[in-house]
């Protein structure tokens, strides 16, 4: 039953404390009021108890009997007339409604507990290059960051969710000291982008940056229903191409500074339909006519096709996304600014984190598939030094290049007289110019990608770069 104490009192505010179901709510409750949302429900009720306990233990002291007549002191619990009740806890339904007003919407990212920036960051890059790489605290990125920090000749900004991770991340992995510097960034908050971008000139200062990898991603196929980034767009949507989108915009003012300037983001053959995880593994991407990202692309429109939500297929488009922003950014401002606009297939690594929704018997027996079977598998360091390439090795200076290695997974691989699949896009061969499928190809569409992905993120004429290529107008 619901119960109401009495006798807690406040200067001229009345507590009152109702329990149910072994719930503690303290009404009246603010619904406008601001909670840091790392606090869980206990933490969040805990607090609040404290708070109230003075009051409590008065309300528990009987009043002290002032005439003889007065038979017994008035109970401390009395039950409490549903009539007394507030119309919003009339019912188990309106209980819970007040129950969600206490528990603000988790964010990713909060505004008013931004990093505060580093400065003076020239004296610690020296005469090395400065590289910005998102996504470096696991995986894919946290290879490339350690080969590219061991080689001595780069300054890496690790563009992460938790800083402190990071941390441990690379004194775990022994990167040099005075080698990086970890940033936060949240790409599923498009303010967090901009002020991670505000954090980096400070840092940085005059010096240019020259070399910006999009690595970071988010895979959600088992989901039945979509998640949402801050500002309400799917989450493999908004993490994977929008965020990286906008970083990459508000980067080529200052890149364009810089001499052999290069941006890879990171691509996947699930995203080609040419290959045999993309053309054969149900679902296919498909952009459609991009009528979800024409109509903002927010919660509730999941899909950049604007059908319903599937989690497989939201990676897939999000990766052709970001092919096709490669495409146009070499097409707008390759000739103008001289920087170099790739993407790369680093191979199928199986056992990284980016599989941690799939069950437990996929992520075991995965591995042993792609390696023996498809010949698609390579390892997190091979896979960190192919990324790194496309930044280091000067055959890589060439522009709009999808770059791939054994095969780019086109087939599936063959067996080698060493025992190896070899031409599936795993370990081992050379690096090539890939050849993507038609849909990441197709002008018209890419250039429709452009516009609603620049409206989308709500991309403004101070932000966007001038210097476009009067050809591609």
């Amino acid at each position: 039953p619901l119960l109401r104490l009495r006798g807690i009192q406040s200067g001229s505010d009345i507590v009152i404390v109702f329990l149910r179901h072994r719930d503690l709510i303290l009404s009246p409750v603010d619904p406008t009021s601001t909670l840091p949302s790392r606090l869980s429900r206990t933490m969040v009720r805990g607090i609040a108890l404290l708070a109230a306990l003075p009051a409590m233990t008065a309300a528990f002291v009987a009043p002290a009997v002032s005439t003889a007549s007065s038979k017994s002191a008035a109970p401390a619990f009395v039950p409490m007339p549903e009539s007394d009740l507030p119309s919003v806890c009339a019912s188990t339904t309106g209980l819970s409604a007040m129950l969600s007003q206490t528990e603000l919407p988790e964010k990713l990212y909060i505004p008013k507990e931004k990093e505060m920036p580093k400065v003076l960051g020239g004296l610690q890059i020296g005469l090395r290059k400065l590289v910005v790489i998102t996504g470096a605290s696991s995986g894919l990125g946290a290879a490339c960051a350690e080969t590219l920090t061991k080689t001595g000749r780069y300054f890496v900004i690790l563009a992460v969710r938790d800083v402190e991770k990071m941390k441990k991340v690379a004194q775990d992995r022994g990167f040099p000291k005075g080698s990086y510097l970890p940033m936060k960034l949240e790409l599923g908050n498009l303010q967090s982008v901009r002020d991670f971008v505000a954090n980096l000139k400070a840092f940085k200062s005059a010096r240019p940056l020259n070399n910006l990898i999009c690595n970071a991603a988010v895979y959600k196929p088992t989901d039945p229903e979509p998640a949402w980034t801050d500002d309400g767009f799917e989450m493999s949507m908004g993490v994977n191409h929008l965020g990286h989108f906008l970083l990459v915009n508000l980067l080529l003012d200052d890149m364009k500074k810089a001499k052999n300037a290069r941006v890879c983001i990171v691509g996947s053959i699930t995203g080609n339909t040419n290959t045999v995880g993309g053309g054969l593994v149900y679902p296919q991407a498909d952009l459609g006519k991009l009528q979800g990202l024409e109509q903002g692309g927010r919660n509730p429109i999941a899909m950049a096709d604007g059908k319903p939500f599937f989690g497989a297929k939201a990676y897939k488009d999000a990766k052709v996304c970001n092919m096709m922003t490669v495409s146009e950014l070499h097409r707008r401002y390759h000739e103008t600014t001289g920087i170099v606009f790739s993407s790369m297939y680093p191979g199928c690594i199986a056992e990284t984190a980016l599989f941690r929704e799939k069950r437990q018997w996929f992520r075991k027996l995965f591995p042993l598939f792609m390696k023996y079977v498809t010949g698609g598998y390579v390892d997190e360091k091979e896979a960190g030094d192919r990324l790194a390439q496309v930044i280091d090795d000067p055959q890589c200076n060439k522009s709009n290049v999808y770059w791939s290695w054994n095969g780019g997974a086109q087939t599936v691989g063959r067996w080698s007289a060493d025992g190896k699949p070899r031409g599936a896009g795993g370990s081992g061969g050379e690096i090539f110019e890939n050849t993507q499928s038609d849909a990441v190809r197709d002008l018209p569409t890419a250039i429709k990608m452009w516009e609603v992905s620049a409206k989308a993120v709500g991309l403004s004429e101070k932000e966007i770069c001038k210097d476009v290529d009067p050809a591609a107008l």
